[in-house]
């Protein structure tokens, strides 16, 4: 039952942001949303390298631009964090995310928008091998805060007619990189308006720490998303950003999915954010 209502919202939700986009959302994406289809267009998957002053070597990113793709355009953005395992391609391999983005925009369900896939794990030897909870390895996730907004995000602004503001910036990511994502979106809300953390890990900071003045976020943020699965013993790292803003009463999704801590959840979580991003929303029906 509680399923069921949270399914009910959830499409109402959807069908009222939607704004000309068809929209038919339930609890959990339909059947194939990540399967390859034929016979529709796609995005185009690139992978550059950039040169990191934070880091002090090139590093490399994927981008993704949607179907019909146009330089004479300006799109908004989308930066997508991997986790502790994982690299830039973690996304890619593990998950489906071109795949999920491709079927969104053959069903006219997204925004066009440039998805952008980085290593959250900035030192020299960033590639997942060894120990990977090294304490070396783990100052480098939360080095990646300067590498992505003093580094990555010029690079890409350089390099692709994108909109560059916070209202057109969307920073998001599973586990680890849900925690930055929460750890880097909500300290800077200039930078970020609609922020995303998937079955974040417990290297999310405390919510005072992260947000000591919720009535910021309240003011301007224009969505935050919390989500996990309900059988992953990392979820008390999402309630307690949803504990917090709640007391607070800032507006937020808070998303608790049948699950555990794997591609399952977050596979199913980017086809739900990504579709509301970028559009008008209705914050009144957050906390529902």
């Amino acid at each position: 039952m509680r399923f069921l209502k949270l399914n009910i919202l959830i499409a109402c939700f959807f069908t009222i942001c939607s704004q000309g986009y068809a929209q038919s959302l339930i609890e959990h994406a339909p059947a194939g949303f990540d399967s390859l289809r034929t016979k529709i267009a796609r995005g185009k998957l690139d992978s550059m390298v950039y040169e990191s002053k934070t880091v002090g070597s090139s590093r490399k990113v994927f981008i993704y631009t949607p179907p019909g793709y146009s330089k004479s355009q300006k799109y908004p953005v989308l930066y997508l964090l991997h986790g502790i395992g994982g690299d830039e391609s973690e996304w890619l391999k593990k998950g489906h995310a071109a795949v999920i983005l491709d079927n969104l925009y053959a069903d006219k369900k997204v925004v066009p928008m440039i998805v952008v896939f980085p290593n959250g794990r900035a030192m020299k030897n960033d590639r997942a091998m060894g120990n990977l909870m090294d304490t070396a390895k783990i100052k480098a996730f939360a080095k990646f805060e300067y590498d992505l907004l003093n580094d990555l995000i010029p690079f890409i602004e350089k390099k692709f007619p994108v909109q560059a503001d916070s209202l057109n910036r969307a920073l998001a990511g599973l586990s680890m990189g849900g925690g930055q994502a929460f750890n880097f979106g909500l300290t800077h809300l200039d930078k970020f308006l609609w922020v995303g953390g998937f079955s974040a890990a417990p290297n999310t900071k405390s919510p005072e720490q992260i947000l000591p003045k919720p009535g910021d976020a309240k003011k301007v943020m224009k969505l935050c998303w919390i989500s996990c699965g309900d059988n992953d013993n990392l979820i008390y790292s999402s309630r307690q950003i949803h504990d917090y803003f709640k007391r607070n009463n800032v507006p937020h999704i808070y998303y608790v999915e049948p699950g555990a801590h794997d591609f399952n959840v977050w596979n199913n979580d980017l086809y739900l954010f990504t579709q509301l991003l970028f559009k008008p929303v209705d914050k009144s029906l957050f906390a529902k």
